[in-house]
């Protein structure tokens, strides 16, 4: 089975698997959560290009170097990590679940991770291999 879906920032995210035919998932779940992401991201962005966060291999985003970031607005960005990472997981989630098949949660995790990672505008950091590089 092939999974497509329309992904953030305008890109298309492809989940493939051992499986037959084509399966486009849409559902207003995932796309409640894409829009909560989408919006957060203009929060995120100046986070990302700075170095603060980083976008990691397990499809998540980490707080990379909290020094980037004043002491006082700390918690803020640890907030605006976690419900990131909170919706991530979520959608992760949802689009198993929405295929029937809630095991292959980890392999869309991967799916997802590895398409951000590669799609990552220059400037930013990301995990490969366990270490943090600046794209």
């Amino acid at each position: 089975m092939r999974w497509l879906a329309p992904g953030l920032f305008g890109c298309m995210l492809a989940f493939a698997v051992q499986a037959q035919g084509n399966l486009e998932v849409d559902t207003p779940a995932i796309s409640a959560l894409k829009a909560s992401m989408q919006k957060r991201h203009a929060q995120l962005a100046p986070l990302y290009a700075s170095g603060a966060i980083g976008l990691a291999a397990d499809g998540s985003i980490a707080l990379r170097d909290a020094s980037a970031v004043p002491l006082a607005q700390r918690g803020g960005i640890s907030a605006l990590v976690a419900a990131e990472n909170a919706d991530r997981g979520a959608l992760y989630r949802e689009v198993a679940r929405v295929n029937q098949h809630p095991e292959w949660e980890a392999d869309v995790r991967g799916t997802f991770a590895q398409r951000w990672i590669d799609r990552a505008p220059a400037g930013w950091w990301v995990q490969r291999g366990g270490a943090w590089v600046k794209k």
